[in-house]
């Protein structure tokens, strides 16, 4: 039985395969390319039991390439392996970290990473694409805030209409207008742009019959929808509903050690744009939804007893595990006000 360990870069993959002895059977430095690793691979393929490389960039789509040339690929994650790595070699080399994955294989100490489908893979992009230009969005516009409060104008919120009379007068200003004029152009155009992929998103989630059952729940629109559902990609990855909260880093961390036992934050593990729309979703549940639920009851009694900031924390948790039962059960959200 062999076991083999890939480093990969964007030009080179340093390859290493050893026995279960740990006894190196070759190492080797190839191009980047399926075809390639899988003909370096050929002379042992039917003696590899597994193949490992980091999650990376390219690691989906390698890994795709590689398991549809038959060789058993599997995909850890990268900051377990480096822990593990950091310990065994005194030098950071590619040559030595492809040896130190194919350890990780033979003693079987690694974390595996799920390979998203294509379809996720591309869903992801719009979705990433869409929060870059948001966020670039809001960069500009705390850009025009602070010029506006360099001129002692004392601007409100960004969202507001003052916020807007304000910008308006200051274009006026032949001394403002030259600096604020770009900006107010870019604001504009990535506006644009972000109405234009909600379309487009709005547009995937209503032809999803998974993204149509979770819009059922009062406080999920389409983002969050395809946000989860892009997130999830294969909800039998999951054997019990309860574990998708923890997966998304929605669950307090934990320190036991002797007399001492405490809960900290949320772990913040996983998927960080997932753990952001589902809080999204519940504070949209809470705040903006006309519907009344138990699950926006219980948050409402919580929040009366712990904070609003937790409430909504314990509710998107709450619903990660609620949209995942749905999906698997192929239920929609039935609104009740029982407990």
């Amino acid at each position: 039985m062999l076991f083999a360990g890939l480093d990969v870069s964007s030009a080179r993959i340093a390859l290493c395969v050893m026995n279960e002895a740990g006894e190196l059977v070759c190492q080797a430095s190839i191009e980047s390319e399926p075809g390639v690793i899988a003909e370096e691979l050929r002379p042992w393929r039917d003696q590899l039991s597994l193949v490992g490389l980091e999650a990376g960039p390219t690691s989906a789509w390698l890994a795709r390439e590689l398991r549809a040339l038959d060789l058993p690929v599997t995909v850890i994650d990268a900051a377990h392996a480096s822990a593990a790595l950091r310990t065994g070699f005194r030098n950071k080399t590619d040559k030595n970290d492809a040896r130190g994955i194919a350890d990780l294989m033979r003693v079987r100490k690694f974390r595996p990473v799920h390979v998203k489908s294509p379809e996720a893979q591309r869903d992801r992009a719009l979705l990433s694409v869409r929060e870059h230009l948001r966020r670039q969005g809001l960069d500009l516009r705390n850009a025009v805030w602070s010029i506006l409060q360099a001129e002692g104008l004392k601007p409100p919120k960004l969202t507001t209409s003052r916020f807007q009379q304000l910008l308006v007068a200051a274009l006026e200003d032949p001394d403002l207008a030259p600096v604020l004029t770009p900006l107010v152009r870019l604001i504009d155009k990535t506006e644009e742009e972000v109405a234009e992929l909600d379309r487009q998103i709005a547009k995937k989630a209503k032809a999803r019959a998974t993204c149509r059952r979770l819009k059922t729940i009062p406080g999920v629109g389409p983002l969050t929808a395809l946000t989860f559902a892009t997130g999830i990609d294969d909800p039998a990855r999951f054997s019990r509903s309860r574990d998708v909260g923890v997966h998304f880093g929605l669950t307090p961390r934990r320190y036991q050690s002797g007399d001492m036992d405490w809960s900290g934050s949320i772990s913040r593990a996983g998927d960080a744009a997932v753990r952001r729309a589902l809080y999204q979703a519940a504070n949209a549940m809470i705040h903006h939804s006309r519907r009344w639920c138990a699950l926006k009851s219980w948050a409402v009694r919580l929040a009366a007893r712990r904070g609003l900031k937790k409430a909504k924390v314990a509710l998107a948790r709450k619903l990660a595990v609620v949209m995942h039962r749905m999906w698997v059960d192929g239920t929609d959200y039935r609104v009740s006000t029982a407990n």
